[in-house]
C-alpha cells in the first residue's frame, strides 16, 4: 500500500444546495488537512461531482489566464474557476464552445464578497464533455443521494446534520422539492424530444 493520500469521495449535489453551503471546516489542525464544505442536508464534501450545461466561459484573469465557467443544472448555477494550477481544466474551458453538457469533479471553495456575502465556487480537477444521457443519469443519481441525506438527517449519530442544524437555518424540504423538480424536468425534456420527432 502506498503512502499516497486517498482521494475523498466526490459528493453529488445540486447547484441549489451547493450554493447554500457557505460553511467550511477542517477536522484536524494539520496544515494539509482537507477543507470540507458543510452541505445543508447534513453531509461534508471535500470534493463534488456535477453534470450540467456549460452555458458560458470567460477569461477573467488580469495577469494570466483564469477561466470562469457557468454550469447550469435543473436547480441553479455552479461557477467553476480554473487557472495555472488547474491547467487541464483551464484548457478545457478555453476550448469548449458553449452550450455543452459537461461533467465536473472538483473542490468546493468559499469566498467573501465586498458586501460580506459568502459565495461558493468549484476549483475543477476535471471537466469532460458528456452527452444528454449522462446528464440525465446524474440528475437521477443526485436526486437519490439528496433524498438519502435528508432521510438520514434526523439520525442521532449524524454529526454533520447536527452541525448543519447549528449553522444553517434552511428548510430541508426545499432540497427534497428541488430533487423532485429536477426529476420532473427530465420527464419534460423527454416529452419535448418525443414531440420533436
Amino acid at each position: 500500500m502506498s503512502g499516497a493520500p486517498m482521494r475523498k469521495v466526490a459528493r453529488r449535489v445540486f447547484a441549489r444546495e451547493f450554493n447554500d453551503a457557505t460553511e467550511t471546516f477542517k477536522e484536524s489542525d494539520e496544515e494539509r488537512a482537507p477543507v470540507y464544505v458543510l452541505l445543508p442536508s447534513g453531509e461534508r464534501a471535500n470534493r463534488v461531482f456535477f453534470v450540467g450545461t456549460l452555458t458560458e466561459t470567460e477569461d477573467v484573469g488580469s495577469d494570466s489566464e483564469y477561466w470562469q465557467g457557468r454550469v447550469v443544472d435543473p436547480t441553479g448555477t455552479f461557477y467553476v474557476y480554473a487557472g495555472q494550477y488547474q491547467p487541464e481544466a483551464a484548457s478545457t474551458l478555453r476550448e469548449i464552445e458553449p452550450p455543452a453538457y459537461v461533467a465536473v469533479a472538483g473542490k468546493p471553495r468559499t469566498f467573501e464578497t465586498d458586501d460580506g456575502q459568502t459565495n461558493v465556487a468549484v476549483r475543477p480537477e476535471s471537466i469532460t464533455v458528456v452527452d444528454a444521457e449522462t446528464r440525465d443519469r446524474w440528475v437521477v443519481e443526485t436526486a437519490a443521494r439528496t433524498t438519502e441525506r435528508i432521510q438520514a438527517f434526523e439520525a442521532d449519530t449524524n454529526e454533520y446534520a447536527r452541525m448543519a442544524e447549528e449553522r444553517y437555518d434552511l428548510p430541508l424540504d426545499d432540497y427534497r422539492q428541488e430533487a423532485v423538480s429536477a426529476l420532473e424536468s427530465l420527464e419534460e425534456d423527454d416529452e419535448v424530444a418525443v414531440d420533436a420527432d
